[in-house]
């Protein structure tokens, strides 16, 4: 067992959560979701989280026996937290609501969703721990959601564009075997494709979660990217913002020489919790830990 502040400011220390600032996602989403359902979020969630938006966001007793980590609180994630979780157990998530991106086979998404009530209710009676990390663990050179793609992927990282984005060198592949690859390395039942099937992929870009941005990938390609691997490679939520993007995206792929490779904004970021976040929290505090991964990736 571990002190639970311990664990919270080494987490933000090992992020920097401060240097950041307020995050510049979830300071507009986090209030914009809770407001829609009038939740007093800024009663219930730790006074330096409404502040920056990462960190500890509900605290329960000073005693942690098991961290349990995941990307989004989707239901089934926190009913198995909650199930399975003891006082003081904590649970360490990339986002601090759900992002529904849509699924490329099936419907398209509702962008940002709150936790339900119950469950925060659920969480501070059983006096369990949140704490969550987005932007900071995003651009971590050691700990991002990227870092791990690529050592998932034995990439060489050769250089990096506006921090979210590497360019990494692979064993030469084609598109095939690409696909097959990564499917089996975030276990997911099927890619979002798009552009060119190339024989000659040696030179790819990785962008952990939302890499659906046009210019991101135009970057990329200058750059050489055969194949563009990313969580998102298309927005399917179903605004105006969505359709939008979704069609700035579409003309992109006219144009385009690149492979480009979509496996769920949730898959490509829950490959860190899987990887080097599990392995920080064995190394610095021997805790138990608990993975649990999303029953479906694409939401």
């Amino acid at each position: 067992m571990v002190e639970l502040s311990a664990i919270s400011n080494k987490l933000d220390k090992e992020f920097n959560i401060k240097s950041y600032g307020s995050d510049s996602s979830f300071s507009r989403f986090v209030p914009n979701a809770f407001n829609s359902i009038e939740f007093d979020w800024k009663h219930n969630f730790e006074k330096e989280f409404t502040t920056f938006f990462n960190g500890l966001m509900i605290k329960g007793s000073p005693f942690v026996h098991k961290v349990f980590l995941a990307v989004f609180p989707t239901d089934e994630i926190l009913e198995r937290f909650i199930s399975e979780g003891n006082e003081g157990d904590l649970l360490f998530m990339h986002h601090p609501i759900v992002m529904e991106c849509g699924d490329p086979n099936g419907n398209w998404g509702r962008g940002f969703i709150p936790i339900k009530e119950r469950y925060i209710r659920r969480i501070k009676e059983k006096k369990l721990s949140v704490y969550t990390c987005h932007i900071p663990m995003d651009l971590h050179m050691k700990l991002g959601p990227h870092i791990a793609m690529a050592n998932e992927l034995n990439a060489e990282i050769e250089d990096k564009i506006e921090e979210y984005i590497l360019i990494c060198r692979v064993n030469k592949t084609d598109t095939n075997r690409f696909v097959s690859q990564v499917k089996e390395i975030f276990d997911i039942p099927y890619v979002d494709f798009e552009g060119q099937k190339r024989n000659d992929i040696e030179k790819i870009a990785i962008v952990a979660g939302c890499g659906d941005k046009v210019e991101w990938m135009k970057q990329a390609q200058k750059q050489g990217a055969q194949a563009y691997l990313t969580g998102e490679i298309h927005c399917h939520i179903n605004n105006e913002y969505g359709k939008q993007r979704y069609a700035e995206m579409k003309e992109f792929v006219k144009e385009t020489s690149m492979s480009l490779i979509g496996v769920s904004h949730a898959a490509s970021e829950f490959i860190t919790h899987k990887t080097l976040m599990n392995d920080w929290f064995k190394h610095h505090f021997n805790l138990k830990t608990v993975i649990i991964p999303q029953e479906k990736w694409w939401v």
